[in-house]
């Protein structure tokens, strides 16, 4: 169930001379988990990981998930799934696992181990039989009805209980469908027969979840796509009440991961596209726009329009598209530009790149030129040697092992879950705009040898707003996505922001740019909040940006905003901290350039930067501020 990994057949025996090496490091332990396993393979990698090692490199920004797995069943086979699944995506995770059917009694007291464990994500693991019993056919419908209500009751209870006690993510795996059907195909005319119960809890707990902030674990869409024996086992449910087999554990787990990466920003961002038998069939360049295969009249080109329309389908929810092709340019977007069944059009494409160089250097210059980071790629090529090379050179960029046969290829990058989102935002739908406006501004500056007067043209507006209902989503989303422009690499979720947008004393702005060549978006977040209860001084607890607006004044701008802000609130000092991670270098010097005196008292891990704001005088820009209206 991890086909889009790279099988190695010799892993076990790599796992053997891993184990006995004592100097082997923590990247080649961790390495392991990027090859296709099963749960034997994955018990091991995770059994040598954490005998060496208690925490990961400091070169891992985000901080460690502590995860509480509370549920009906046994729930011990699950946490190495989910260990060695978190290194994939760069995250260390510790698990807690509840007590045999005891959540309800962990979450309420205060004492127990799950409190002293103080988790910042937790995953609800139910059976149906807990809430539904064997069901009983002779329910009315309103009846059947009145109990999934009442479970689904139940259930929202538990996850204000787990919100309280933690402010990270909390999933709820839906509920498995292994009931036996009473009547056969048509089943669901018997409303209160345990497979109809099941399934409307499903469908209510799909209703709600949202509005809870609760992300679904649909166990029971992927017991659909693999079968339902390849999760549960009967006999371990009877003889070890496990609901979930042990066989399915590493795949469990990087669905859990990937989920919990969505909410902590490590999902990717661009997918890069090789062109020859991947976006089409044949070499263009040999065979001629009217040689390759795509569209109707066979069925690899019936397969490749396939591949293009999902692939078109990510670009509309807000993954950026690249291309990186060894071809001549002209003939690499003859197709884009002229064959009537490609779906991609160059309009879809942020940024395009055919030569001659290997794939990780111009892998490397398409990340530069994005502005992201080489972990949100995700490189797609059919090319065995090609994407073994991008491996090697690149091994933050994440490659599907994408199968022979191109019907297979949208299947691969779905099941990756690369992409997964916890939401989508407007601006996640502006995306590949925004990206190829940035590239037009970015095209306009280096055509002019006025700056200044460039700057002036674009006519920008800073519109602002402090944290309201409309931005949560997208503010929550940048905070955990942003690693280079981030001053503390401060994490919150959206239970943290509704506490900022009500602690009384605090300062908090949404800031979005729009110019003469479009709309940024959200680019930018400030949380600042009293320093020690004393409303004159506020410590700038947040101050991150998007990449994508450096160089336009908008740092200036922001500070002359807030320092007008902080002044209208009473407060007559700001204080902002640097913490350096291995991604932030590039803001080391932000609050010197902008005025803010050292203060004494630093470590390696964090600097003090004060600003008298009695005594500062806004800096001169090409932007105008103005606040959002209701």
């Amino acid at each position: 169930m991890l086909s889009w990994l790279p099988a190695k057949p010799d892993l076990s025996e790599l796992i053997g001379a891993i184990s006995k090496n004592p100097e082997a490091s923590f990247e080649a332990i961790a390495a392991l988990a990027g090859y296709r396993q099963d749960f034997l393979q994955t018990n091991r990698i995770d059994r040598v990981l954490r005998k060496r090692f208690s925490a990961p490199p400091a070169a891992w920004t985000s901080q460690p998930v502590r995860l509480a797995i509370l549920g009906s069943s046994t729930l011990e086979q699950l946490p190495p799934g989910i260990r060695v699944a978190g290194l994939r995506r760069q995250l260390w995770v510790e698990t807690f696992t509840g007590d045999y059917g005891l959540y309800r009694q962990d979450l309420e007291d205060e004492a127990s181990a799950l409190h002293g464990f103080e988790p910042n994500a937790i995953l609800f693991v139910f059976d149906a039989a807990s809430f539904f019993g064997a069901g009983d056919v002779l329910l009315s419908r309103q009846e059947a009805r009145a109990q999934v209500e009442q479970a689904v009751v139940k259930i929202t209870d538990l996850w204000e209980k787990a919100g309280r006690l933690c402010k990270g993510p909390v999933i709820q795996q839906t509920f498995l469908l292994d009931p036996l059907p009473i009547i056969g195909h048509n089943d669901y005319r018997l409303a209160g027969s345990l497979p109809s119960l099941v399934r409307a809890a499903n469908e209510m707990l799909r209703e709600i979840s949202g509005e809870h902030g609760v992300d679904l674990l649909a166990i029971d869409e992927l017991s659909a796509r693999y079968g339902l024996e390849a999760w549960h086992d009967p006999a371990l449910w009877h003889h070890a009440k496990q609901l979930i087999s042990p066989v399915a554990t590493p795949a469990y787990g990087d669905h859990v991961v990937r989920l919990l990466g969505a909410r902590l920003g490590r999902s990717a961002k661009c997918l890069v596209l090789d062109l020859d038998n991947t976006l089409w069939g044949g070499i263009i360049g040999d065979d001629g726009l009217a040689g390759i295969q795509l569209g109707q009249g066979s069925g690899q080109g019936e397969a490749f329009v396939a591949f293009q329309r999902y692939i078109h389908s990510l670009s509309r929810r807000g993954i950026i598209l690249a291309v990186c092709s060894k071809n001549d340019e002209a003939n690499a977007l003859a197709p884009f530009e002229k064959h009537p069944d490609m779906v991609l059009k160059r309009e879809d494409i942020a940024c395009f790149v055919a030569n001659w160089q290997d794939k990780a250097s111009n892998i490397r210059h398409i990340a530069k030129t994005l502005n992201i980071g080489l972990d949100s790629l995700v490189f797609a090529d059919d090319n065995p040697f090609e994407r073994e090379l991008v491996r090697r050179e690149l091994p933050m960029v994440s490659v599907p092992e994408l199968p022979a046969d191109p019907s297979g290829y949208g299947r691969c990058l779905c099941d990756a879950g690369y992409f997964e989102a916890a939401t989508v935002t407007s601006d996640d739908l502006q995306r590949t705009r925004q990206y190829q406006d940035n590239q037009a501004r970015e095209a306009l500056l280096h055509s002019s040898s006025d700056v200044s007067g460039y700057l002036r043209s674009l006519q920008m507006k800073l519109i602002w707003a402090p944290f309201n209902d409309i931005g949560r989503q997208r503010v929550v989303q940048l905070v955990n996505k942003t690693n280079q422009f981030n001053l503390t690499t401060c994490r919150f979720g959206e239970a943290d922001y509704d506490n900022y947008r009500a602690e009384k004393g605090s300062l908090t702005l949404q800031l979005r740019l729009q110019d003469s060549l479009g709309d940024n978006g959200i680019i930018a977040v400030i949380v600042a909040r009293p320093e020690d209860d004393r409303p004159d001084v506020l410590r700038i607890h947040t101050w991150l940006m998007s990449c994508r607006v450096l160089g336009r004044q908008v740092e200036e701008a922001t500070l002359n905003l807030l320092s007008e802000q902080a002044l209208r609130q009473g407060a007559y000092r700001l204080i902002g901290d640097y913490r350096p991670t291995e991604k932030n270098a590039m803001v080391s010097s932000h609050y010197e350039r902008l005025g803010f005196s050292r203060l004494g008292g630093e470590t390696e891990a964090r600097t003090e930067w004060l600003l008298d704001l009695k005594s500062y005088a806004p800096r001169e820009t090409f932007i105008e501020i103005i606040e959002e209206g209701p």
